[in-house]
C-alpha cells in the first residue's frame, strides 16, 4: 500500500510539471479575433528545401500529451509488476507460517501424548507392585497398603477424567485445523490415530483399576477394623456370645455392625438380644437382599429392601426410640428406612441374651435352627444407649477407624465376645 502512494505522488509531480510547460507560453491562444474562427498564417511561411519545417503550437501541444500518455503508460505497468511481487511475497510468508506451525503443534501434541503414556504405565506398574507386596507383607501394614492402593486409584481416576476431556477436547479442535489437514493429511491421521490408541488404553486402564479396587474390598477389613469374625459355614453350632458391658435396660439405642455375608437366606441373622418371655426384642437379620430391623418381637420391623450385597463389605446402622416409636436403619452411612410406632412406649428389659450370627429362640435341640444362622464376616459391632445423629452414623461407615468408636454398652475389641463351634478370629 505504501509503494501505490509513492507511485501516485510521482505521477501527480509529472503531470504538474507538463502542466506548467503549458502555461509558460508554448502554447498561446489569442482570442481577440473570435469573430474570423481562424489561426492567422505567418507572413513569410515559405520553407526552404534543405530544412525542416518547424513545429507549430499545436504540434507540440499534442507531442506533449502522447508524451505523457505514455508516461502513465509506463508508470502503470511498473506498479502492476510491483503488486504481483509484493503479493507473491506475501504468498510465500503466509505458506512458511503455517508450515511452522503445523510442525510446533504435531511435536507439542506428540510430546506429550508420549509423556501421558509413560506417567499411565508408572502408575500402573507401582500399583501392580504394590498389590503383589501385599500377600507376603506383614498383618499389620494391611491398612497402610489399603490406603496407599485407594489414594493411587483415586488419583489415577482423576488423572484418567482429565485425560479423557483433554481428547474430547482436542476431538472438538480438530475442525478448526481443516486448512492445516489440506497441507498434510498424514500427519494428522496418525495423530487420530494414536489418539483413539489412547481412549481405548485409557478405557482398559479404567477396567483394571475397578478389578483392583474390587480385588481389594473383597480381600481386606474395613477402614480401621484390624480383625473380624469369621463364620465359615451355617451351623446351629457356631455362633459368637456377647457379655455386655452395661445393662440392657434401654430406652433407645443405636446397635451397628459390618456385614460381608457368602449367603443370604429368608432370614440370616446378624445379631440377636432376646429374654425367655421374648427372644425377639432386638433383632437385626437380612432376607435375601434386604435388611430388618425388629424390637419388642418381629411384628415390629423396619425393612430396608435391596440394600444387602453377597461378598461386600456393608455398614448396617439400627436406631429406634420407645417414647415415639421411631425406628430407622442406615446402610453405609445413608438412611434406607425409617418407620413410626415401632414398640411405643415399650421398654427394652435387661437379663438377656446378646449374640452374633444366630438366635436363640428354643425352636430346636440347643436352642438353635440351622436356617437362620449366618455365614461369613463380622467386624465393628457395636451399641449405644442413645440415638446417634446422622453425621456420627456416616463417620462410622465413612470416616477413618470406624472400629475404634466404641459404643457405650458394647464396645467392639473392648466388650467380651466369645466365638463357638467354629467361629473364630481373623485378621
Amino acid at each position: 500500500m505504501t509503494m501505490l502512494k509513492v507511485l501516485f505522488g510521482v505521477f501527480l509531480c509529472l503531470s504538474s510539471v507538463v502542466l506548467g510547460q503549458y502555461d509558460d507560453g508554448h502554447l498561446q491562444v489569442h482570442f481577440e479575433n473570435l469573430s474570423s474562427n481562424e489561426i492567422s498564417d505567418p507572413e513569410e511561411a515559405t520553407p526552404t528545401p534543405c530544412k525542416s519545417t518547424e513545429l507549430t503550437k499545436w504540434d507540440k501541444l499534442f507531442s506533449m500529451l502522447e508524451n505523457s500518455q505514455m508516461r502513465e503508460n509506463i508508470l502503470l505497468q511498473y506498479v502492476d509488476e510491483i503488486i504481483k511481487v509484493e503479493l507473491q511475497s506475501i504468498r510465500d510468508e503466509m505458506h512458511q507460517f503455517v508450515a511452522n506451525f503445523a510442525g510446533t503443534c504435531t511435536n507439542a501434541i506428540d510430546s506429550a501424548s508420549t509423556r501421558i503414556t509413560s506417567q499411565l504405565e508408572g502408575k500402573l506398574m507401582q500399583i501392580a507392585e504394590r498389590i503383589g507386596d501385599t500377600n507376603t507383607v506383614h498383618q499389620s501394614q494391611h491398612y497402610k497398603v489399603l490406603e496407599q492402593l485407594l489414594v493411587a486409584s483415586q488419583d489415577t481416576a482423576y488423572r484418567l477424567s482429565k485425560i479423557e476431556s483433554a481428547w474430547q477436547n482436542g476431538a472438538e479442535a480438530k475442525s478448526l485445523h481443516s486448512e492445516l489437514k489440506q497441507q498434510d493429511v498424514s500427519v494428522y491421521t496418525g495423530l487420530e490415530k494414536v489418539m483413539d490408541s489412547m481412549a481405548y488404553d485409557l478405557q482398559k486402564t479404567r477396567a483394571e483399576l475397578q478389578l483392583s479396587q474390587k480385588w481389594v474390598a473383597q480381600h481386606f477389613l474395613p477402614s480401621g477394623c484390624e480383625v473380624a469374625l469369621l463364620f465359615p459355614m451355617r451351623s446351629r453350632k457356631i455362633f459368637a456370645s456377647v457379655n455386655p458391658a452395661a445393662s440392657m435396660t434401654l430406652d433407645s439405642f443405636t446397635a451397628c455392625i459390618w456385614s460381608k455375608v457368602t449367603d443370604a437366606l429368608n432370614k440370616t441373622v446378624l445379631f440377636s438380644y432376646g429374654t425367655k418371655r421374648n427372644p425377639y426384642e432386638i433383632q437385626l437379620s437380612l432376607s435375601q437382599q434386604s435388611a430388618v430391623l425388629s424390637v419388642g418381637g418381629d411384628t415390629y420391623s423396619t425393612v430396608a429392601s435391596n440394600v444387602a450385597t453377597v461378598g461386600e463389605w456393608v455398614h448396617f446402622c439400627g436406631t429406634w426410640r420407645s417414647n415415639d416409636g421411631n425406628a430407622s436403619l442406615w446402610v453405609n452411612g445413608e438412611l434406607a428406612a425409617t418407620s413410626t410406632g415401632v414398640a411405643e412406649g415399650h421398654p427394652i428389659p435387661d437379663g438377656g441374651i446378646l449374640q452374633l450370627g444366630q438366635e436363640k429362640n428354643g425352636c430346636c435341640v440347643g436352642g438353635f435352627d440351622e436356617k437362620l444362622a449366618f455365614s461369613g464376616k463380622l467386624t465393628g459391632f457395636n451399641i449405644w444407649d442413645k440415638v446417634l445423629d446422622k453425621e456420627q452414623i456416616a463417620h462410622l461407615a465413612k470416616g477413618e477407624g470406624s472400629c475404634s468408636t466404641r459404643g457405650n454398652v458394647v464396645g467392639w475389641g473392648v466388650t467380651e465376645i466369645l466365638p463357638h463351634g467354629g467361629a473364630q478370629y481373623i485378621h
